[in-house]
């Protein structure tokens, strides 16, 4: 009777996903236009001694870049993007080294300086050299027609050609900064609590503010208002009224101002925890950690070539500069860096043991995951062959491929994929030692406990690999994998079984396992989702009926449809009368379940068994993506857009595409200290602040981490991620759906 009734209720189950309505006309989709946009990077240049203290950065019409230092002036030397220079004494001028150099600026797009007898420069054949007679002299500032305001911090002269017309005395405190307004023909002087201006027309000193706490002050391009740090915030005082616009301004990345300019038009603010740039929407770019500046306590700015800006530290100098590229430039800069640095044995791996960002002190590495970042990677350079037909792209998935089938091959076992493999004996003394398995091959050894994070990975890409890949050998083999690895799971049970003849933790898909654990706990959901995934795909391109017969079964009969169209918003915590096992799985949201989410929905809607169920799918996943929306992350965006829905965030995957560093060594970024930020009570998600900050300006995450991990706090450039994953994946999925174009051509910029 058992049997009638599960009969009956396999046939009625068949027959309703089976029905099939009339396909829906899919609205039109947006599409990202790839005009060019201001990539941003970093040049960093070491000082080579603790004891020296850097003062001033400037750059001269020649693009001649001189450090005024307590030593003497120096230059940097050797740096380019990834490779840090070096502070080297500039002996440019061999008379300079003898001199007392107090101060220096640029001034008509020249150096000069000031030392303890003159305000001189080498510059206009050396004419200029002001005696001045005010031998402790500290600082100046430069005025019209070679006039110049000295101070010693107290007492104030104005030099023209050696001659003094006029001195005084700061009435409070010290002098700690002077700047000219050429439009008014004043000299602004900043105190510790108080803004000073001087008229040289009048020789008149006053002052015009009062506060607590300056440390720095500039003004605007316009003129009209005079900005000045605090060591709490900063103000803006407003010239024309005389009076300060609004409160003190402290909802800011850090509030401790050390060093504050505007540079090519934007407000930049130095702080002891970094640097800082005021965007036109009212909010600030920052730049922590050694991703960006030699160290975090900023010490000066200065304009650079090319619209370049310089930014000083006390521990080297930073050359904040900008290409002008489309989103098709820095795919053709990472698929380098993915070349150079980041294939191992074919796989897409790290790059680690690095000593503080230098590259050559570097390895590859194995991981757990050889075969879902290389699933990744490699499907990536899918869509880009069928975007491009480039046979470099075919090329590198022959090669990527390669190593994925000997993941099958290197262990002995008919369909069971290795983690990884590397030769005999390296990997049992460096890393999990119980995990490394002989292969046949005496030279070779494999990983075992393979995860489904890998299966689902592999039949991504697989399938992506036979279906978009017009090369008969690259086709046939990827079905053969297909076929192998899923029969490997039916014949055992939906399990996937190690080389000791048991189930691997995580590779387990029978409904005992599965419907064991509460409906809201993720582990149910994602594993229907995947396994449904794998099963349509392996029907898909092996047309065996067993692979369509198992995933009717599970969901007719397990419930495994129910499970997988469970809502997001349904799943969380365990109940407190659930399994140990259950509590454990949903003690927060698991990122890395996202990452198997998405993938997987390649093969659950592409090739789903029939329109009705195609359709309820394209529900399941639009509902998980209306869930990540506040991470605005590129990868799952653009999977999203497979459904041919319109709304998928396509502007916030082109931003995430912008502004994901191209330095992907992993820095420390500490980001918990922003006050400019509006964070969150611990929940759930893990959601640490109310809006997501910019990929640039938080750690290297690959799509299983948390976009809202604000910190990074060991590791200081121990780590180079590769693009192969993190980035060419959804840039060419993206190109391959439609909703990136290709570079557009004579288009203005886009600014970030």
């Amino acid at each position: 009777m058992r049997n009638i009734i599960y009969l009956l209720t396999i046939v009625g189950g068949l027959f309703l996903c089976s029905y099939s309505p009339v396909k829906e006309i899919k609205p039109k989709q947006p599409v990202y236009q790839d005009i060019p946009y201001l990539q941003e990077y970093s040049i960093k240049y070491y000082a080579k001694s603790d004891t020296i203290r850097l003062k001033k950065v400037g750059c001269d019409r020649n693009g001649d870049i001189k450090i005024l230092t307590s030593a003497g002036l120096f230059k940097p030397y050797n740096g380019q993007f990834l490779y840090a220079g070096t502070l080297e004494k500039d002996q440019s001028y061999r008379p300079m080294a003898a001199k007392k150099l107090s101060d220096m600026q640029v001034y008509k797009d020249q150096f000069v300086y000031l030392d303890d007898k003159a305000v001189l420069s080498n510059s206009w054949a050396g004419k200029l050299f002001s005696k001045h007679a005010f031998a402790d002299a500290t600082q100046f500032e430069a005025g019209v027609d070679f006039t110049f305001l000295l101070s010693n911090g107290k007492e104030i002269r104005l030099l023209k050609d050696s001659k003094i017309s006029w001195q005084g005395t700061f009435a409070e405190g010290k002098v700690l900064a002077m700047h000219f307004d050429v439009s008014r023909n004043l000299f602004w002087l900043l105190g510790s609590n108080n803004l000073c201006s001087f008229d040289p027309a009048k020789k008149e000193l006053k002052t015009v503010f009062k506060g607590d706490n300056f440390t720095c002050f500039d003004l605007t391009s316009d003129k009209k208002t005079v900005l000045v740090g605090t060591s709490n915030g900063f103000i803006c005082f407003d010239i024309a009224t005389s009076k300060q616009e609004g409160v003190l301004i402290q909802r800011i990345p850090s509030t401790e101002i050390t060093a504050l300019r505007e540079v090519n038009g934007q407000m930049w603010f130095g702080s002891k925890e970094g640097a800082f740039q005021l965007r036109a929407d009212g909010k600030y770019n920052f730049y922590n950690g050694e991703r960006w500046l030699p160290s975090n306590l900023v010490v000066d700015f200065a304009k650079g070539e090319n619209n370049s800006v310089l930014i000083l530290t006390d521990k080297g100098l930073t050359e904040m500069a900008y290409k002008t590229w489309t989103l098709a430039e820095k795919s053709e800069y990472y698929e380098k860096q993915v070349r150079l640095r980041h294939l191992r044995n074919g796989f897409n791996s790290s790059y680690d043991n690095m000593e503080k960002g230098n590259l050559s002190s570097g390895r590859l590495s194995d991981s757990d995951n050889d075969g879902l970042w290389t699933s990744m990677y490699l499907a990536g350079e899918v869509f880009r062959y069928a975007v491009t037909k480039s046979e470099e792209a075919l090329q590198n998935c022959r090669e990527s491929l390669d190593a994925m089938e000997r993941l099958y091959t290197v262990n002995g076992m008919k369909g069971f994929p290795s983690r990884s493999f590397e030769r005999s004996g390296w990997m049992k003394h460096l890393s999990d030692p119980d995990r490394w398995k002989n292969a046949s091959d005496a030279e070779w050894d494999w990983k075992a406990t393979t995860s489904s994070d890998e299966v689902i990975g592999h039949i991504f890409v697989l399938g992506a690999m036979a279906e978009l890949i017009g090369d008969a050998d690259l086709k046939n083999r990827s079905i053969h994998l297909i076929d192998e690895l899923m029969q490997h799971i039916v014949d055992h049970d939906m399990y996937l079984v190690d080389w000791d003849g048991k189930p691997t933790l995580w590779g387990k898909w029978n409904p005992d396992y599965v419907n064991s654990m509460p409906k809201n706990v993720g582990d149910r959901k994602i594993n229907s989702s995947n396994v449904m995934s794998m099963l349509q795909t392996a029907y898909h391109f092996t047309h065996k009926e067993i692979f369509r017969q198992k995933a009717f079964e599970l969901m007719n009969k397990y419930g495994y449809f129910e499970n997988l169209m469970q809502k997001m918003d349904n799943i969380g915590k365990a109940d407190v009368n659930a399994d140990e096992r259950s509590k454990m799985l949903s003690g927060d949201w698991n990122h890395s379940d996202d990452e198997m989410y998405f993938v997987g929905y390649w093969g659950l809607y592409r090739y789903a068994l029939n329109d009705t169920l195609k359709n309820h799918f394209k529900d399941a996943i639009i509902d998980h993506w209306q869930i990540e929306r506040p991470e605005k992350e590129g990868a799952w965006n653009i999977f999203t857009a497979l459904t041919g829905t319109p709304n998928f965030d396509l502007n916030e995957a082109a931003w995430w595409l912008r502004e994901y560093p191209i330095d992907l060594i992993e820095w420390v970024i500490v980001n918990s200290n922003r006050k400019d930020i509006d964070k969150l009570e611990p929940n759930f998600r893990m959601q640490t602040t109310k809006e997501v900050l910019p990929p640039d300006e938080r750690p290297i995450s690959r799509h299983n981490g948390n976009m809202f991990q604000m910190d990074r706090k060991h590791g200081n450039g121990n780590s180079e991620s590769s693009a192969g994953d993190i980035w060419l994946l959804p840039y060419w999925m993206g190109r391959y759906l439609g909703v990136l174009s290709a570079p557009v051509s004579g288009k203005q910029k886009v600014n970030n």
